[in-house]
């Protein structure tokens, strides 16, 4: 049976025990009954520039790092070769990258992301998670030790659920939603975009006036010249009149119209709550802080605002590994150097032996070369060289 048909038959089919191991769909836990369910609401808020904007950066981000799985041996680690499938096909429709985008989309918005272990291979571990609405999700706290989580009013065993919370308090489970906790600040920027649609919609300050200063002019003689003038400016014609009228274009200050210090002020606020650099979002930073070069600012930028994310997840992730394995972002794919830079990096990574050429030919995508595992034993001598004098070691 096809992942998809597994999925489509969560709440049909009943519990299969397949060759000893339990993989099971969702409809094979004990469900019960009852149970809360919430409406926590939030979509609202993306319509919010810059909310949108900081989901996105930080889903983006995160999901196009490649995932790598090591093996601790000692105090070693070693890249493991095999890709398990809960990093190359975790859900039923969704790869890696869509899997990892809706998982930070759900901690941005809400605070949480609640997956359920849909599939298990024969040792027990989990090879397929389906990310839940969060909404969907309530969990009983009062005991955080051993929670009871809920999905749509029934209960699902904690062991099945795959919790990653954001800001949790001492004495929670559950993390803080963001969008609820500042629900008044981002209140604000909609509010004003909203004002700033209604004000263009409804024509905002007249466009003109018309003034006759030889003649009185009833109310319906004033609403046809207005309907007539109206009409000529839409279709982008002249209106032609007799004597004695004025006519006074007006225009809108843009500042006061589109209320722009308001929106970057909102802007900057949103991007502190999300860790995200205020630039990237329309905001301010309000300081002098300048990078050398674009490097620095992507170190920055993955170190303060993408860690953080990254180690949450890897946590998770690396829990859910069998044995000693565990999972770690390439947080390396963000940052390109400039091709001289990184040419001296690989140089002295060379001279100082902690890096083969195959390994560097690696990070640039190149193909390996026979002679390029071996460490190089004379800092910066040629290739044939270096064969040379590890044939001298070997025969020796």
């Amino acid at each position: 049976m096809s992942r998809a048909r597994r999925v489509l038959s969560w709440l049909t089919a009943p519990a299969r025990w397949l060759g000893g191991a339990a993989k099971r769909a969702i409809t094979s836990l004990p469900w019960a009954s009852g149970g809360p369910r919430i409406d926590a609401g939030g979509d609202r808020a993306m319509g919010l520039v810059a909310v949108w904007a900081c989901v996105r950066i930080l889903s983006d981000s995160v999901a196009s790092l490649p995932v790598q799985l090591y093996r601790r041996n000692g105090a070693q680690r070693e890249p493991v070769s095999y890709v398990p499938a809960l990093l190359w096909a975790p859900a039923a429709v969704d790869d890696l990258f869509q899997w990892l985008h809706k998982a930070v989309v759900s901690l941005a918005l809400r605070g949480n992301a609640y997956g359920l272990v849909t599939q298990r291979d024969e040792l027990g571990y989990p090879v397929a998670i389906e990310w839940l609405s969060p909404d969907d999700v309530w969990v009983d706290e009062q005991r955080p030790t051993a929670p009871v989580y809920y999905w749509q009013g029934r209960t699902v065993p904690a062991a099945d659920v795959v919790h990653v919370p954001w800001i949790v308090m001492p004495g929670r489970v559950v993390g803080m939603s963001p969008v609820q906790a500042f629900a008044r600040t981002i209140g604000v920027g909609l509010a004003a975009t909203e004002y700033g649609a209604r004000w263009f919609e409804g024509g905002g300050t007249p466009p003109a006036t018309m003034r006759n200063s030889q003649k009185t002019i009833a109310p319906d003689q004033a609403d046809e010249i207005s309907d007539r003038l109206m009409a000529r400016m839409r279709a982008g014609r002249p209106l032609v009149y007799g004597a004695d009228w004025e006519f006074t274009a007006l225009q809108v200050n843009p500042e006061e119209s589109q209320f722009i210090e308001t929106m970057k002020l909102n802007a900057t606020q949103v991007a502190a709550i999300f860790g995200v650099p205020p630039e990237k979002v329309g905001g301010e930073s309000g300081g002098s802080m300048t990078y050398a070069n674009v490097e620095q600012a992507a170190i920055d930028f993955v170190t303060f605002t993408l860690g953080p994310w990254l180690v949450r997840l890897e946590s998770v992730l690396s829990s859910l590994m069998p044995g000693n394995e565990f999972v770690r972002f390439n947080r390396d794919a963000l940052i390109r150097s400039d091709t001289l830079t990184r040419y001296q990096a690989h140089g002295a990574a060379l001279d100082k032996q902690w890096r083969t050429v195959n390994e560097i030919r690696a990070i640039e995508d190149l193909p390996p070369v026979p002679w390029g595992d071996t460490p190089n034993l004379i800092p910066g001598a040629p290739p044939e060289q270096q064969q040379e004098k590890q044939q001298e070691g070997q025969g020796s």
